[in-house]
């Protein structure tokens, strides 16, 4: 099995803990388009198919620390728990939708 690239292993980290490919871009300042890439590459270097199989094969292999380890934004603010959209994501979207579900 190929070793995972840093970034791989992020998206897959936050993936893990429920965020969409959307809210991990606007986390990490990338596209939803490249967080998609890279955890597409992540699935082809651990031999599955889908999101959470990467994320079930990756921590079976050791690939990422536990879920019980909190995960920490790049400019070092720590984030909310939880599956749901932080309103500070949700003031950045450009999406109706998510202006809809915040009332």
């Amino acid at each position: 099995m190929k070793p995972l690239t840093e970034r791989e292993k992020t998206c897959l980290q936050w993936a893990a803990v429920g965020k969409t490919s959307w809210e991990m871009g606007v986390i990490l300042g990338l596209t939803e388009r490249t967080i998609n890439f890279h955890i597409h590459n992540a699935c082809g270097k651990l031999g599955v198919h889908g999101r959470q199989a990467a994320i079930t094969a990756a921590l079976h292999a050791g690939m990422l620390p536990s879920l019980s380890e909190p995960l920490v934004a790049r400019a070092g603010t720590p984030l909310p728990a939880g599956r749901g959209m932080t309103a500070e994501l949700r003031s950045l979207s450009p999406r109706p939708e998510h202006e809809a579900s915040a009332k």
